[in-house]
């Protein structure tokens, strides 16, 4: 329960950055790390929200291939974002994040990957606030290694 706590925080940590008032910068003791070798993260998105959020997706795409630290590279390269086929009661859209493999030591704060790579304020603004607006709430998260492999004996 404990570990399941400290993953919902990093969860928050991932988010607040987003929902903060201060959306302008970005502080390292807020860097969201994964321990282990792959990690799960679900957040909900608005109803009528879900293009507005893969707009935000695609831009933390671009930012990551674009990056000379090649650490984004390496996080592009494991990082992927599935859309739940169905929504939840309440209107909101299920999107897990699949990281396999974590790069370790790396941010995965996704406003920290967009004000890397966009510098003008005012796009700053405007990726913050469709963010902002996207987000309905954070479902929760797991990282770890694998137990079993059920495709080797």
């Amino acid at each position: 329960m404990r570990r399941l706590s400290g993953l919902l925080l990093a969860g928050a940590i991932m988010l607040l950055p987003a929902l903060s008032q201060n959306h302008g910068t970005a502080n390292a003791q807020d860097a969201l790390t994964f321990d282990g070798d792959m990690a799960l993260l679900s957040i909900a998105i608005k109803p009528g929200q879900t293009a507005q959020f893969e707009q935000i997706m695609a831009k933390v795409r671009e930012a990551l291939t674009a990056s000379s630290n090649p650490q984004r590279k390496q996080q592009a390269a494991g990082w992927k974002v599935f859309k739940s086929a169905t929504a939840m009661p309440d209107g909101n859209v299920v999107y897990t994040h699949v990281i396999n493999p974590v790069v370790r030591g790396a941010d995965y704060t996704i406003m920290a990957i967009l004000y890397e790579a966009f510098t003008d304020p005012a796009e700053q603004t405007e990726l913050f606030e469709t963010y902002r607006d996207a987000f309905g709430a954070n479902l929760g998260g797991s990282a770890g290694t694998v137990a079993v492999d059920l495709s080797r004996p």
